[in-house]
This record gives C-alpha cells, structure tokens and sequence, in this order.
C-alpha cells in the first residue's frame, strides 16, 4: 500500500496529465540483527570494515536497517552519520522499488563516508521497505510527522549507542524531506548533532512546494501544447485555492480543474488516509526550525542547478537562516538533478555526481579518520 507522501521527484507531464510524483527512497536489506561493533584482540589491532543488518524498536515498531562502520584501529571512535531517506515510501539505500526507482543514493552517501572512516546507519522508515507500517499498518491515517520524527529520533540513538562511535562527532545527513527531518532532529536529540548535510532538502511547506511542482508541470503542459495558455492559468489557480481551503480546513473543491491536476493534488488534498500527515508536515516551515540551530553546527546545504523539486530560486530562506552556524553552507552543484546526477545519467544509475561528492567531502573532513 502506497500511504503517506507523493515524492519529491518531478516526472514528465503527460498530454493526460497523468504523471504523478514519486518519493525518493531507498532498499530494504534482509534480517534483524543487533548493535555493531567487530572484534580486535588487541587496541594495535585493526577492526575490519563491517556491513551489518540492525534492528531497533520504536514505539513498538521493529526498524530495520544498515550500519556501515568502516575499517579501524580496535579501540577508537569514530564520528557517525544517520542518514535519512526523502518522501514517500522510501527505503534505506534511496530507493522505491514499486516505482521502479533505484538510484541508491543514501547507499552511496553511506559509502562516500565510509571511505573516509565515518561510520552511517541508514534504516526503513515506515511504510518503506522491511520495516512496513509497523504499529500504524491497520490505521495509517493516524500517523503523523511526530511519529516519523520519533523514529528518526530513535534511530540516532541507537547509533550513538555503537562501541565504535565518538558520541561528540554525531552527524546527520537528510535527502530531500529527509533535510527537513534532519533540522527536526536536530532540535530534539542529545547530545546534539555536530554538523547536517541538507542534500537537496525540502525547503519550504509542504503544501507550498506541492503548489510550486504542480505549477512547473502546468507550464509544462502549455509549453508543449496539452493546455492553453488560458487554461494553465485557470488550474493553476485552481491549485492555490484547493491548498487554501485544504489549510483552513474547508472542503477541498476541485470542479474546473483538469483531470491530470486533480490526480497531481489528490495525494495530499483528497486523502483522509494522509490527511493528518499532510498537515503535521505543512505546518513546519524549513528555515524558522533552521534559525534555532546551534552556531556551531557544521553545516552543508546543496542544491543542483537542474534539480526541479528544490529549485535555486526557493532555497534562499532556508540559508539565509543558517547563515550563524559554520561550515560549506550552500554549495550549487552545475548541471546536478534530485537524484544527485549529472547531465545525461539515467534515474536508476547508480552514481553520484563528482560535485556532489566533493561538497560532501568537504563538509565531512573535520570527522574524517
């Protein structure tokens, strides 16, 4: 059962308006395993790079996911990240196996990391991968972003629980929504994170940046000719008013708008299914929880020149907001789409983009081993 949020990603705006948006995610891996950890005889020792299937609980909820702790010296800590997976029913590694959509791109943060002797857990949230709808399976709509925020809470926990861990080198690193859960986390846990990589975040209200998708691929229906230009104006209003009514708890009213538009807002303005996630998630507003980080928190936000979801022209706020904490802050990345690719790479191609790479390598330095 697809539940929850359409995704972040864009797709082509067929001539029926029948494209719909999907969640970045990320691949579930296979059994329930316990805390890390590798054994050395000796602290002279070296402790080999391990990849372990880990479980935790949350609220009665079993949470699966992967540790990578890297090759080490028995005995040391390390700094460690919790990686945290975009909209929609979204898996560990970035993917969303029923969309067809595996780019693994927390799996290639984690490993982008791991190289540099930082340890990462990345997990199944829920509706995503093992770990399912858990405890709210025979409800969904009573989920909330409370609820995801507090097993990401849990899941950073956890992970400073590892013997390998250095508690004061703790990150946390949130792809597309998951930035904004990485801000809300932020502000929840201790000890606090030292640094976030937003990489590509959702920057604005939710609602305002489905009004904002909707609205591209309107235009984009004119431009190719599917609407006329005084049509893309009538359902482009149209949207604006449903997200009003929707917010001030009205009847959403959708006569006038085309067929293809109404299926784009339907996740978000006609289910009762998410109805209370949508407005838990609408009500936060990325960069007011931003302006209460800690000023030394490292931080790193990136945004790519072809990324259609978190365009350059919405991001200011969010940075501006940041503008007390240190580190890379904003780093453009030339040509660089959602999915962290670069010109002319396919969605489900395994990759990163070198730039993209390089940001987070800068930003991740001060922890490296």
């Amino acid at each position: 059962m697809r539940v929850l949020r359409r995704t972040v990603y864009l797709v082509a705006l067929t001539a029926a308006l029948s494209a719909s948006v999907t969640a970045c995610s990320s691949s579930a891996s296979s059994g329930a395993s316990g805390a890390s950890g590798a054994s050395a005889s000796g602290s002279s020792q070296q402790v080999a790079a391990a990849s372990r299937q880990v479980s935790f609980a949350v609220s009665g909820t079993t949470t699966y996911g992967t540790l990578d702790v890297p090759a080490h010296r028995a005995g040391s800590r390390l700094a460690a990240a919790l990686l945290l997976a975009g909209s929609g029913p979204t898996d560990r590694n970035g993917d969303d196996a029923a969309a067809n959509l595996e780019p693994h791109t927390l799996q290639l943060i984690a490993g982008v990391l791991a190289k540099m002797g930082i340890i990462s857990l990345r997990f199944d949230k829920y509706f995503s991968g093992q770990t399912g709808g858990g405890t709210f399976a025979g409800d969904p709509s009573s989920i909330t972003l409370a609820d995801y925020i507090s097993q990401a809470d849990t899941a950073y926990a956890f992970l400073g629980r590892q013997p390998a861990v250095n508690t004061g080198k703790l990150l946390v690193v949130g792809h597309s929504e998951g930035g904004m859960y990485a801000l809300l986390v932020a502000g929840s846990v201790s000890p606090r994170p030292a640094g976030l990589a937003l990489i590509e975040p959702q920057d604005e209200r939710l609602l305002s940046l489905i009004q904002l998708q909707t609205d591209e691929q309107i235009d984009a229906a004119v431009s190719q000719g599917t609407f006329t230009a005084a049509a893309g104006r009538q359902n482009a209003a149209g949207v604006q008013q449903a997200i009003a009514a929707f917010r001030a708890g009205q009847p959403v009213n959708t006569s006038g708008l085309a067929a293809g538009v109404v299926q784009l807002i339907a996740p978000e303005l006609l289910s009762t299914a998410n109805a209370r996630y949508v407005r838990s998630d609408d009500a936060v507003y990325p960069p007011s929880v931003a302006a209460k980080l800690p000023r030394a928190t490292r931080i790193l936000v990136t945004d790519g020149t072809t990324d259609t979801n978190v365009p350059l022209s919405t991001i200011k706020p969010l940075v501006s907001a940041l503008s007390g904490t240190s580190g890379p802050g904003l780093r453009v990345l030339t040509g660089v789409d959602h999915l962290l690719h670069g010109p002319g790479v396919a969605e489900n191609d395994q990759v990163l983009a070198p730039s993209a790479v390089t940001a987070l390598q800068a930003w991740a330095q001060p922890y490296a081993l």
